[in-house]
């Protein structure tokens, strides 16, 4: 008999799988890690020319700050409203690509020419189209993977934020300097207009969209977290809240939750380190520790890089967890809430170190630990709401945290007008202490199990 013969068949009434689903599930997780890439390489490319930017149309710190915090003043209420009308009914695919192509399209006014009214503009439409961004594509990364295994894809694409930092500073950086920063604006639409073609022929949802679906082999995937009680007994959980009629509770329920308001208030504090990295701290390697450009466009990558091993050991350590029965509670909340406490002390240190050396040390540390708690509450997030309230769950907590994106770019630079370069710590201490009521919002609220049990009981209530 052959290996053919032998091979064990799905059930019938399995979800249809591709020929190879883990290659096609890691090659769609892979294409999103890029647009994330492309995502967060168009949001900083402003922070990198902060200083010709400046200088080229006359703008003072808070006049910078404007522009930069025009990104997300519709970045917010895009994300909600694609989370909550479009994310659960149209597939991702087509969600992503409309996002790509308008980003691209966006860069365009401003490359060829005109002043502070035209960039404004311009950072106005590019945050409608990258608001939803992220929560899509988490979803879309999510939705090939069932619960258990869903903390690496998630991690991987958040860390295509800081790959994407990673790989476009020193490049834009020179580009820049030798070209402009308008010739910089060409090369980040050139680059999202080359996705869209890629991810046009090789993109797609995967089969646990709708629910946890029978991976390959046909054979349901089994998951465990937390206990409804609040303590860490691992205990089985359904994938969705969800009673015997199929039912689902409401939008209004799964906002409601302990869990889901903790974990928008954690990522809160910790998106509010996402846009002061993205608006100021080149600006601030620059003139507040000293350092020439081209070094500071180096340097600007370091939070980045810790920011990509924490979210790494993240999903490690919090798979491991949960593989050997740990609640999510505590491999969720508790560990992601240390994350946050980590950054703050870092922060704090900041104003006592001696050297820029060690100020950078302490910022590095500081910036890439505070900003790493995306992972967590999207799987958080993915892990309470039932798949068809999942989508604007997602999108309603990325519409409210990256409101800390449409404040803090103004806020430190009213802080550099009114201080100086002091201006510059005052925002680090400010960060520090908003990193630690996110901390202690995510140890103290964040219970995915134990919520996702009310939820079901509410329903038969």
């Amino acid at each position: 008999m052959t290996a053919t013969e032998t091979a064990p068949r799905p059930p019938s009434g399995a979800a249809p799988t591709t020929k190879h689903p883990n290659r096609r599930a890691w090659t769609v997780t892979g294409l999103l890690v890029v647009f994330m890439m492309v995502n967060f390489a168009d949001k900083s490319v402003l922070g990198l020319a902060a200083d010709e930017i400046r200088a080229d149309l006359g703008l003072t710190a808070t006049e910078f700050g404007l522009a930069n915090s025009a990104f997300f003043l519709l970045f917010s209420v895009s994300g909600a409203l694609v989370g909550l009308l479009l994310a659960d009914r149209v597939a991702t695919r087509r969600l992503l690509l409309a996002m790509a192509v308008l980003w691209s399209l966006a860069q365009i006014p401003p490359a060829i020419g005109g002043g502070l009214a035209v960039l404004i503009g311009s950072r106005l439409v590019l945050g409608a189209a990258e608001g939803p961004a992220f929560p899509v594509a988490q979803q879309a990364a999510l939705s090939w993977f069932p619960d258990h295994r869903r903390n690496l894809p998630g991690a991987l694409v958040t860390l295509g934020v800081t790959l994407g930092v990673i790989t476009a500073a020193p490049g834009l950086t020179w580009v820049i300097q030798e070209h402009g920063w308008r010739a910089a604006l060409w090369v980040v639409g050139a680059v999202g207009a080359l996705w869209s073609v890629v991810w046009l022929l090789a993109g797609g949802d995967g089969p646990f969209r709708s629910g946890d679906a029978p991976d390959a082999s046909g054979t349901a995937p089994s998951t465990t977290s937390g206990t409804a009680s609040g303590t860490d007994s691992p205990r089985p959980t359904s994938p969705a809240p969800a009673d015997e009629a199929g039912a689902v509770p409401g939008y209004r329920r799964v906002l409601a939750t302990r869990t889901w308001a903790g974990v928008t208030l954690a990522y809160f504090s910790s998106y509010w380190i996402v846009g002061l990295m993205v608006a100021w701290l080149p600006s601030y390697l620059r003139n507040g520790l000293g350092y020439p450009a081209d070094t500071a466009g180096t340097l600007v990558v370091s939070p980045w890089a810790v920011g990509a091993v924490v979210l790494l050991g993240q999903a490690v350590l919090t798979g491991r967890l949960m593989r050997r029965g740990v609640g999510s509670r505590t491999a969720r909340g508790r560990v992601g809430g240390v994350l946050l406490l980590i950054g703050a002390v870092s922060l704090f240190c900041v104003p006592l170190a001696d050297t820029a050396t060690a100020k950078t040390a302490l910022l590095a540390l500081g910036l890439g630990t505070g900003g790493s708690y995306a992972t967590i509450a999207a799987t958080t997030v993915a892990e309470l709401a039932p798949p068809r309230r999942r989508g604007g769950a997602l999108g309603t907590m990325n519409a409210l945290v990256t409101t800390a994106g449409l404040i803090a770019p103004v806020v430190v630079g009213r802080f550099i007008d009114t201080q100086g370069n002091a201006g510059y710590e005052s925002a680090v201490l400010l960060s520090g202490a908003l990193l630690t009521l996110g901390a202690l919002a995510s140890l103290t609220l964040v219970d995915p199990a134990r919520d996702a049990a009310r939820l079901r009981t509410s329903l038969r209530k």
